[in-house]
């Protein structure tokens, strides 16, 4: 499988547009096919979540999204309902097709109703923005940013010949399963409904659900994914799978990376766990803890605070067994063997002080008790971040 230029846009069936004159978005994706989705596990779930989950529930399929940006249309009530399925009968009507087939996602301030005056009055600019290219794909990426620096779409073409392409937001109240987060994926894969949610539990799982900016965890979260079925071609599961797997993967570490105020993307492996639910323990709590984001933020080589993490992460632990190396590619340290620590002089911690100096920092956690492994991904923890949110509304 090889990256490719185009965004969603680079899937065969796609057509996408948006708009973002200000605070408020409006991204518009249009797309007939088997789709599924993923949610928020908050248990405040905003008013466009529950509409789309009830459409998506009922035919297994989608033929469009329309996404908004400026405000999340949470802790809404019954009114914050009747505002998504305004979005959703708008779009239909437009495009004539059921609203049933309409997703609809809002990401934004929490407990503000949603001006759907402006979703209305601004629809057909929306429409009139979308287009079957890079820049349509990019449009839609920029519509929904809020707090995020960059927009962020990633597409890859598999040997098979599908390809599978994905857009997304995300940058703060990130964790721990997904976050302030929307991501629209596509494929050109003729794929059943069944199939697709499968995969796309299995991968938000090792992906998105891995990513760590500060710890809070939204209304919002959405993950979709809809198979226009137009290669003509179906794959093997185990293919697709791979493939979703990477744009996901490459999705959350882009995301991790655009957390609000960081300046360095962090991954944190740990190997040798009893089990795969420790190892996901112990990874996600290392790149959540805010005293290892603000060492590697200020460049301490205060390794100790990342031991400390994984001993109350709650899995098992033997502190006699556990390592501990970091690395920024080529550049390795290892700090502690089996228990011992093997290097604290100030040689070692010299060096570590370099490697968090870098725009990546890979953490090798091996507790030394089994075979499982997994990875976590997050950023540092800046001066900048209390900023942004101290500010956020104001």
């Amino acid at each position: 499988m090889k990256f490719i230029e185009g965004g969603i846009c680079a899937v065969k069936g796609v057509r996408a547009g948006g708009i973002k004159p200000g605070k408020m978005g409006m991204a518009i994706i249009q797309a007939e096919g088997n789709a599924a989705g993923v949610y928020t596990r908050n248990k405040v779930i905003a008013a466009p979540l529950v509409v789309t989950r009830e459409n998506l529930s009922k035919t297994g399929k989608l033929s469009a999204v329309i996404a908004n940006s400026g405000n999340a249309n949470a802790f809404t009530g019954v009114q914050g309902l009747a505002d998504a399925r305004i979005m959703a009968s708008s779009l239909a009507s437009k495009l004539g097709v059921d609203e049933e087939l309409v997703a609809v996602a809002s990401t934004g301030v929490v407990g503000h109703k949603l001006d759907t005056g402006w979703i209305t009055t601004h629809l057909d600019e929306a429409l009139d923005s979308m287009g079957e290219d890079a820049d349509a794909s990019m449009s839609a990426a920029r519509a929904i940013m809020t707090t995020d620096t960059v927009p962020k779409e990633l597409a890859i073409e598999m040997d098979s010949g599908i390809r599978i392409a994905g857009i997304a937001k995300g940058s703060g109240m990130i964790e721990p399963n997904m976050g302030t987060m929307l991501a629209f994926v596509y494929t050109d894969a003729e794929i059943p409904s069944e199939i697709l949610h499968s995969c796309l539990t299995s991968s938000v799982d090792k992906s998105f659900n891995m990513v760590v900016v500060d710890g809070d965890t939204s209304t919002n979260d959405m993950v979709l994914v809809t198979a226009t079925g137009q290669s003509g071609i179906s794959p093997q599961t185990s293919d697709f799978q791979a493939g979703l797997d990477l744009v996901l993967t490459e999705l959350a570490k882009i995301i991790a990376i655009d957390g609000e105020g960081a300046t360095k993307l962090i991954e944190s492996k740990v190997t040798g766990a009893a089990s795969e639910k420790d190892a996901r323990l112990v990874a996600k709590a290392i790149v959540r803890s805010p005293l290892v984001k603000s060492a590697i933020f200020g460049q301490d080589p205060n390794w100790g605070r990342v031991i400390v993490a994984a001993g109350y992460s709650g899995a098992d632990m033997d502190q006699t067994k556990i390592s501990l190396s970091f690395s920024a590619g080529t550049e390795v340290v290892e700090l502690v063997k089996n228990g011992k620590v093997v290097k604290n002089e100030e040689e070692a911690l010299s060096q570590l002080k370099s490697i968090m100096d870098q725009d990546e920092i890979f953490i090798i956690t091996d507790l030394g008790l089994g075979h499982e492994s997994a990875t976590a991904w997050g950023c540092d923890l800046t001066y900048d971040y209390v900023r942004i949110n101290a500010e956020y509304t104001t």
